[in-house]
């Protein structure tokens, strides 16, 4: 190498951190800084690392932690198409969120723990983190790799039955037609929640859901694909599927205990509506 040429991986961190933030486009500077002193590798097992290209897959040339410094997918467990995330995406997401410190976040779907300690960093001091992981191998590799995070708590379990804690934020990683009513009600007032939604195989949307004091307000964002949530994740026969552009027009959700559906719904998944009425659109809007 010329001198001068090879970087540290402290300098390599800062570099993926300032890339980080710029995707994420917050106005929050804690985000960068948060990024470059949480180690990715830290939490992806020992190098070399499976990387996810496309259909294939590529392994890193060495164990160098600088390989995975970049916005790719690391495999965590191959054969159940489960990996660490696409960093872009994670930015963003985590970005639009706005964690502030003191706020509690429940993270599902929680992989190996990297996000969640991105997560459990911004919201100290005073806020936490309860992390949900359904396999059994990977919640415990989360657990060891979250211990210095004393803020983060790790749960074996299944967030689809097990009721989630009083969250201002609810971070969701896996796909499923309609967020369960107990994520909802988990939700405090102001609280925000974004979830892969996936109605159907051909309309896979990032949504992001704030509770209101007139209801749940949803925002369709963008496309994403998660693997799906086991116990969520399909459709009842009786559902009401939207198609893409239904589901782009949800501005709301409901409860049906609380309103029944009507013509505005775009979709219906038994206890859970979408409507494109915005519940905080001005009377006479």
């Amino acid at each position: 190498m010329f001198a001068g040429v090879m970087s540290s991986i402290e300098d390599i961190r800062k570099f993926y951190a300032r890339l980080m933030a710029a995707n994420a486009a917050s106005s929050d500077p804690r985000l960068e800084e948060v990024f470059a002193t949480v180690p990715r590798e830290a939490f992806l097992g020992p190098g070399p690392w499976t990387i996810v290209a496309g259909s294939g897959k590529v392994t890193t040339p060495s164990a160098d932690p600088a390989h995975i410094y970049q916005n790719v997918l690391v495999a965590l467990d191959a054969d159940k198409g489960i990996n660490n995330g696409e960093p872009f995406l994670h930015a963003m997401w985590i970005g639009k969120l706005a964690p502030k410190p003191g706020e509690a976040v429940t993270h599902i779907g929680a992989g190996t723990g990297y996000y969640s300690a991105v997560l459990a960093r911004l919201v100290s001091p005073r806020g936490t983190v309860t992390a949900f992981e359904l396999d059994g191998r990977l919640a415990e590799l989360a657990r060891k790799n979250l211990e210095i995070y004393g803020n983060a708590t790790v749960v074996h379990g299944d967030a689809v039955t097990t009721p989630l804690p009083p969250s201002d934020i609810i971070y969701v990683n896996a796909g499923v037609v309609a967020p369960p009513v107990g994520w909802l009600k988990a939700l405090r007032p102001g609280g925000r929640m974004i979830f892969p939604w996936r109605p159907s195989e051909r309309v896979p949307l990032a949504v992001m859901v704030t509770r209101t004091e007139k209801g749940f307000a949803c925002d369709p964002f963008m496309r994403s694909w998660f693997i799906p949530c086991i116990g969520a994740s399909v459709a009842d026969l009786a559902a009401k599927i939207p198609t893409r552009e239904q589901a782009m027009r949800s501005r709301s959700i409901w409860l049906t205990q609380h309103k029944a559906p009507d013509r505005t719904a775009t979709a219906i998944f038994g206890d859970v509506w979408f409507s494109t009425k915005d519940v905080r659109a001005k009377p006479g809007s």
